[in-house]
């Protein structure tokens, strides 16, 4: 409709994306768009178009590509000028309403924009056609090579690099949490049992459960330190990066049982069931910074606001532990941060929950209450993830109630849709939607032990197949042949602050080939992993996602089957000692009599024939399919277990 009226009008389109919880997205929005005057220029000037890079990632991705080619940089707010036919010709990011920062102003912009379109359209068009081009050459074949144990070593390498020893993480700041870096790292050293990578991964779990980018009342991460400390954040909390950080405190707490880690997943579990569940079991996407001109005031605390909940005494131990001081260290207050670990403040328990009900009576910062498929299926696996870890059925429950709701009302005819929100679901749904989807019905189904996750991850993921593989040049596009037709159809590949579709993808195309022994999704694996191949082997520490699919592809594989009664005690005694594991790149079937073991038979053929002895729950601990004998014994299992590697 906007390209319609821009070819009616003989309008360029001004394209600005953003999303609800960008602190310079609001910044612009009240400086320019809401400024009269020029509001003005843009409507007499242009067809003006705002969108919601979270609802719509294909516009995002494509014109961020361009962008960045044509600017030298990307972030949001983008601000992209068009044709009529959608063919980007110039853009940035933020603008100030008038000259300043050394960037132009908005109002200078525009009037450049306008007049050039006038003057100069021929130079316009042939930079838009040029660009357009490039854009469309981005998806061709890319050279394919072998990618081996090698390429993870040589992943690690480049991350020690750029490994910041005194605080954790990697890089100057700004400094993001990276937390599917952790978990290749955590595969590295799972593989070879070098301490290095998970001496890195420990270290920066602990800075940053100490910092201020962690909630220390509320539960949860903040997104990213604008800091190396990880002392002030930038205040928004992603539902995506709850998913993903509890994941890495989870594989941590199960490498090392240290209880910090499975306390730090707990709160940020509390954080997400208690502020970002809808009523109906799915997740809301985020929580704002706090308005504009009041970031982070929500969360920080001066001695008198803490003494006027606790009391003297009580204060005076919380505020020496949480650096809560007169000078403050943000803005002339206190963001909560430790020098210690987390189990050094146990006593401070009561005083925390004091403090957040006290908090919970300040004006709290906008959610963004639309729900996503792609990071309700992110945090679909990693409550399930913590049922096994953690032992906390709860948490699958969450899950599960979250994975019903999407299966239910964010399905039309049989096809995946992307958001809702008022009671409306919209948009065909995307690749990651398909992949995170079904890699958290994955997980719900080795939680949970239910067939109808593992049978649905199949079906999503044989659906996702044809909609949005490249036959020409191998991998998969963003968009899907459901999707809006644009000029350029991008691939995704960069594990960024999310990781790509297509690295998810390949990881549960490898999983669900190997569990359910299905050729045609192992062939769709091999080929998605050969097809980006060389691009990985030149920096493969930018793509740790894709590089934990390369590290279940390369095996070996295990496959633990628990043969048995689920609601039998030794059964479940069996389940717990093999999820408190670490166990990457094992798949964990639970076999049960009569019935629902037959289901699970039509799905997973090579349990057949392993059932229980004697009438006894019975454990089967394979490799690549080839089984140890069989036991009924608790502590026979252990010892199969602890020869895993």
């Amino acid at each position: 409709e906007a390209l319609a009226t821009a070819a009616r009008e003989d309008k360029p389109i001004l394209l600005s994306i953003g999303y609800s919880t960008c602190y310079w997205c609001h910044v612009m929005e009240q400086e320019s768009f809401e400024d009269p005057e020029i509001a003005r220029l843009m409507n007499e000037w242009f067809v003006s178009i705002k969108v919601d890079r979270e609802e719509r990632p294909d516009l995002d991705a494509l014109y961020m590509t361009a962008v960045q080619a044509m600017s030298g940089q990307g972030g949001w707010p983008m601000t992209v000028f068009l044709t009529p036919e959608g063919r980007p010709f110039w853009g940035g990011t933020y603008f100030p309403p008038e000259d300043a920062y050394g960037r132009p102003g908005f109002r200078t912009v525009l009037r450049s924009i306008h007049e050039a379109w006038q003057a100069k359209r021929a130079d316009l068009l042939a930079t838009s056609q040029s660009i357009t081009q490039a854009l469309q050459a981005e998806t061709q074949r890319l050279t394919t090579v072998p990618l081996t144990r090698e390429t993870l070593q040589e992943a690690v390498a480049q991350l020690s690099a750029q490994y910041d020893p005194d605080h954790g993480g990697f890089g100057p700041a700004p400094k993001f949490p990276r937390p599917h870096a952790l978990s290749f790292l955590l595969r590295v050293w799972y593989r070879d049992r070098d301490p290095k990578p998970l001496e890195m991964v420990e270290t920066t779990l602990q800075a940053m459960a100490r910092g201020g980018i962690h909630d220390h009342l509320g539960g949860g991460f903040h997104r990213y330190s604008t800091d190396e400390r990880w002392l002030v954040p930038h205040f928004e909390k992603m539902l995506y990066d709850q998913a993903l950080l509890a994941l890495a405190y989870l594989e941590a707490f199960q490498i090392t049982g240290k209880a910090d880690y499975a306390q730090v997943a707990r709160g940020i579990f509390t954080y997400v069931l208690r502020d970002l569940r809808d009523p109906q079991g799915a997740f809301l996407s985020a929580e704002d910074a706090g308005e504009v001109g009041k970031e982070g005031e929500f969360y920080v605390w001066s001695p008198s606001q803490v003494e006027a909940v606790l009391g003297v005494e009580g204060a005076a131990p919380f505020n020496q532990a949480y650096d809560v001081t007169d000078q403050g260290n943000f803005e002339g207050h206190s963001l909560l941060h430790l020098n210690q670990q987390l189990s050094a403040v146990e006593h401070l328990a009561l005083a925390r929950a004091k403090l957040l009900q006290e908090r919970n009576r300040r004006p709290r910062p906008h959610r963004d209450d639309k729900i996503l498929t792609d990071w309700n299926g992110l945090m679909i696996g990693a409550l399930a993830y913590g049922a096994k870890a953690l032992g906390e059925p709860a948490y699958g429950e969450a899950g599960a109630g979250a994975a019903t709701f999407l299966l239910d009302r964010l399905q039309r005819s049989g096809q995946l849709l992307h958001r809702y929100r008022d009671g409306q679901a919209e948009i065909h749904a995307f690749l990651d939607d398909y992949a995170f989807l079904s890699w958290g019905l994955l997980a719900l189904y080795e939680a949970t032990g239910e067939a109808r996750w593992l049978s649905e991850a199949k079906r999503l993921m044989t659906q996702a197949l044809p909609l949005f593989w490249d036959d020409a040049a191998g991998g998969l596009f963003l968009s899907g042949a459901k999707n809006e037709t644009l000029i350029a159809r991008t691939k995704e590949l960069y594990d960024g602050a999310i990781p790509s579709g297509n690295s998810v993808a390949a990881l549960v195309l490898v999983r669900l080939s190997q569990l359910t022994m299905d050729e045609a999704m192992q062939d769709k694996a091999k080929r998605l992993i050969e097809a980006f191949s060389g691009e990985v082997a030149r920096a493969p520490h930018a793509f740790p996602q894709f590089l934990i699919a390369v590290d279940g592809w390369l095996g070996p594989s295990q496959e633990i089957v628990i043969a048995g009664d689920p609601d039998a005690p030794a059964t479940r005694r069996m389940l717990e000692h093999v999820h408190r594991r670490f166990l990457p790149r094992a798949s964990v079937v639970l076999h049960p009599p009569g019935e629902a073991g037959r289901t699970i038979e039509s799905l997973i053929p090579f349990v057949a024939n392993q059932v229980q002895l004697n009438g006894q729950p019975t454990a089967y601990v394979c490799e690549n399919y080839l089984c140890k004998l069989p036991t009924t014994d608790v502590a026979k299992l252990v010892e199969l277990l602890d020869a895993i590697r």
